[in-house]
């Protein structure tokens, strides 16, 4: 059985804030050679994802593209727009029309960008398919079926997981059990990720991600 393919744009979220979504994003983007684009982002006051990113690519065919709403403030985006005086219209929110094309989210699944709307909204809006990472720690498992769970119950496809950091089996196991979904990836643990950190994992993991997506 041949297995299903995804267009290549498709939307980079994890389990939690502060697992290594925007370094996953940039492996990603160096392996796809894909553009970039992190619609919301809050805590700009020093380097943006989307800085970052830029930093850490070599290729020269990747083209940042600008946010549609950059905040300050290092919170939840509809805190940070509350204290900026900014209103956040997700309509706003308009996929650029390039391709291929990694779209990084702000935090999780569940983080409110406004008081009524909150990320897997966006997801929904944007209609891409969800690159998943996931790092281990305790709590992980439970994190990471709840954010599954969430995604399905709406009808938004789940291309996969990718593993950052150590890897722990049992906990690796037991998810992939319960939610039968393919990895694609994992990612080795460094302290200061450089540009030649992300092109090694970019090599490791390209195969994979083009048995998955449509190049």
């Amino acid at each position: 059985m041949m297995k299903p393919k995804f267009p290549t744009q498709l939307f980079i979220s994890g389990i939690g804030t502060g697992i290594g979504k925007t370094i996953s994003a940039a492996i990603v983007t160096e392996a796809l050679y894909a553009d970039y684009w992190k619609p919301i982002q809050s805590g700009s006051n020093d380097v943006s994802d989307s800085e970052t990113v830029a930093l850490l690519i070599s290729n020269t065919e990747t083209r940042i593209y600008k946010e549609a709403y950059s905040l300050k403030h290092a919170s939840s985006p509809h805190y940070a727009a509350k204290l900026e005086g900014v209103n956040i219209d997700l309509s706003l929110c308009a996929l650029p029309t390039t391709r291929p094309l990694v779209v990084e989210g702000a935090g999780g699944l569940m983080v409110p960008l406004t008081e009524k709307q909150l990320q897997i909204e966006l997801v929904k809006q944007l209609e891409l398919p969800v690159l998943l990472v996931v790092k281990n720690y305790l709590g992980s498992i439970n994190h990471t079926l709840l954010s599954i769970e969430a995604l399905q119950s709406r009808g938004i496809k789940i291309a996969g997981l990718i593993f950052n950091g150590p890897p722990f089996n049992d906990n690796e196991e037991i998810i992939l059990k319960f939610c039968e979904l393919p990895v694609l990836g994992r990612i080795d643990m460094t302290e200061k990720p450089d540009k030649d950190f992300v092109l090694q994992q970019a090599a490791k993991l390209r195969v994979s991600l083009m048995e998955h997506f449509e190049l």
